[in-house]
């Protein structure tokens, strides 16, 4: 006895192959597009000065230029390595303060009960329609006021907090189980014990995609490092950056390769944690 398969299965089998091939070849051509900078970033910084700007367009340089890679570490007008060194650290401890502070500000709003909690958030919003332009003056003239010009503590205090990070966490733990907490509390934990060894140990992922974005925020910051940080030892590496460009030169294979060299921590970061952050996004929620 045989059997044929309706008419309607095999159209559905088709359709679903042809979809799924289309899928497939709009995302290859998505990934193309998106690897083209970073193809162009490579060829330009193995290249010399005249391969870049010359009008006979290669796919690869004729003789690749090894040596451009120390090059950024030998130039004697600015101290790459140190700049390098700089935003690894202004990242690094951004990174963590910011968690800490926005972490515990959005759980106090998520968690404690307060007459005026809602209101406080709602202040916490009204930051985010502020522009930074409105506040990059003040914020200068008490850095200065301080004596933090050319110094990290400088370049990381003023930006610890974060309404938009605040706004995240709080909408994170609007949605973490209540009973974790309310077994805490048991066992004769207050918030700050119910946050720090309920809520965190079991909020990493979140807390790894809010820090992949931070950091990445962080090391790719320029106005204000390069205001705070007049001396050049305390520069980070986006003004490093800057400095190799001026009205009398460019360096071209120099900017490339110092840019190719400065994206690899961020390289590094991405791939590690890329893995939370879309799924930490995603458990933020929209709860009122």
């Amino acid at each position: 006895m045989t059997t044929t398969v309706p008419e309607t299965g095999k159209r559905a089998r088709r359709g679903g192959v042809m979809s799924s091939s289309g899928l497939y070849i709009a995302t290859s051509v998505a990934a193309l597009l998106f690897l083209i900078p970073f193809y162009l970033l490579v060829r330009n910084a193995l290249s010399t000065d005249p391969e870049i700007t010359g009008e006979n367009w290669k796919f690869f340089p004729t003789h690749i230029q090894w040596s451009n890679i120390t090059e950024p570490f030998d130039d004697p007008t600015v101290d790459f390595g140190q700049s390098m060194w700089n935003s690894l650290v202004v990242g690094i401890l951004h990174t963590v303060g910011t968690l800490l502070v926005c972490s515990l500000a959005g759980y106090a709003l998520a968690r404690i009960p307060y007459r005026h909690a809602n209101k406080i958030f709602y202040g916490v919003l009204v930051t985010l329609m502020v522009p930074t332009a409105v506040t990059f003056v003040p914020s200068f003239v008490l850095v200065s006021s301080l004596g933090w010009v050319d110094s990290y503590r400088g370049l990381i205090i003023p930006g610890l907090f974060s309404g938009f990070t605040c706004f995240l966490f709080r909408q994170y733990f609007l949605g973490f189980p209540k009973e974790l907490e309310e077994a805490a509390r048991v066992d004769g934990l207050g918030y700050w014990g119910a946050y720090w060894r309920v809520v965190v140990p079991n909020s990493l992922n979140f807390f790894a995609a809010i820090a992949t974005i931070t950091f990445i925020n962080g090391w790719n910051s320029f106005l204000w490092p390069l205001v705070i940080g007049q001396d050049p030892s305390a520069w980070t590496v986006q003004v490093a950056l800057s400095s190799y460009m001026t009205n009398q030169t460019v360096n071209y294979h120099l900017i490339f390769m110092a840019t190719a060299i400065s994206i690899l921590p961020l390289l590094f970061v991405f791939l590690f944690l890329q893995r939370w952050l879309v799924q930490g996004i995603a458990q933020t929620g929209i709860k009122g």
